[in-house]
């Protein structure tokens, strides 16, 4: 509530004049660099649910996958789904190319759940960079609590998908599926394609390494824009504000786009390294700039693949086919 006021009050006064004069200064090259920065992530995240996924889809080349992870993230990042439609759409672009049901959604579960995972590894080496650069503090309390609800909360939804909450899901997809005209007929069978794909340990291990890097990749995307922002800081400073950023995002799932979540997240962690308000709004401007940028071609693309004739959704652009490791 504080930060929503704290928003509401900077936009009324000049504090948004302030805002749009940082992300000015980085201008439509800073945008572009940030985007530019953003693809080693999309190729890692799509490496990752191509590995989670498993060989059990020969069809699918790493350029699909390239291609449908791009649309997953413009999805969960511009429209109101809660920041979770994205895997669902992802899984129903795979069912068009020819992958069953089953293993389309218990890879695109599978896969969130990895990601969750090394996120909270993380959010553990942001914490444990803030205490060493900046100490015990009252964001370093927090952070402690959010990580170890963000532990609970994994493990909870871990515990659920070997108890079946995969079968849940597959219910689900099929019924939004008959509501929007998505023909998947049924096919059971989402619950034991997902205790395969967690019986692969190196395939996940695979998976955990991709992402991981990826999230550490976001964290050279804060220092650069800052740094274009004109507020230089060193690169565990912006690993830390990314970090734990994300984690606080991650928090706000519920809210489309994460919108003022985001924003109060880098508000309270740039606050600990003296930038100020004024600053973490514009840092969290000009990501959003960059979601928008390439999120919305994104969802141009869907959109046509959407249109397309499952037979005709194969020949998306190849740099590969999926093979075991």
């Amino acid at each position: 509530m504080a930060v929503a006021v704290l928003l509401a009050w900077m936009l009324a006064t000049d504090g948004a004049w302030r805002i749009l004069g940082l992300v000015g200064r980085a201008g439509g090259l800073g945008i572009a660099a940030l985007a530019l920065i953003h693809f080693p992530q999309l190729w890692l995240s799509g490496a990752a649910w191509r590995a989670v996924t498993g060989s059990t889809t020969p069809t699918v080349s790493f350029g699909s996958w390239l291609t449908l992870r791009w649309i997953r993230e413009a999805v969960n990042n511009l429209l109101p789904v809660a920041q979770v439609g994205g895997e669902f759409v992802g899984a129903r672009l795979l069912h068009k190319r020819g992958v069953t049901l089953s293993i389309a959604l218990a890879g695109a579960v599978g896969d969130l759940t990895v990601e969750l995972v090394t996120q909270i590894a993380f959010t553990l080496l942001g914490l444990a960079l803030l205490l060493f650069t900046a100490g015990d503090s009252s964001v370093a309390r927090l952070m402690t609590g959010v990580l170890a609800i963000s532990l609970l909360a994994a493990t909870g939804f871990i515990v659920a998908q070997q108890a079946g909450l995969a079968h849940l899901v597959e219910i689900g997809m099929i019924r939004i599926g008959r509501m929007v005209g998505w023909n998947f007929g049924q096919e059971p069978g989402v619950h034991a394609a997902l205790i395969a794909i967690y019986g692969r340990p190196l395939r996940l291990l695979s998976a955990a390494l991709y992402h991981f890097s990826s999230w550490l990749i976001g964290g050279i995307e804060v220092y650069v824009a800052l740094h274009l922002l004109g507020h230089d800081v060193d690169l565990t400073t912006g690993m830390v504000i990314e970090s734990l950023g994300q984690a606080l995002k991650s928090f706000g799932f519920a809210v489309p786009a994460a919108l003022g979540v985001q924003e109060g997240g880098y508000i309270l962690v740039c606050g600990v390294y003296g930038l100020s308000p004024e600053v973490a709004i514009a840092l969290s401007l000009m990501k959003r700039v960059r979601e928008i940028v390439l999120g919305v071609p994104a969802l141009a693309a869907w959109q046509w693949f959407e249109a397309r004739p499952a037979s005709m959704t194969t020949s998306l652009p190849s740099s590969g086919t999926c093979r075991d490791r």
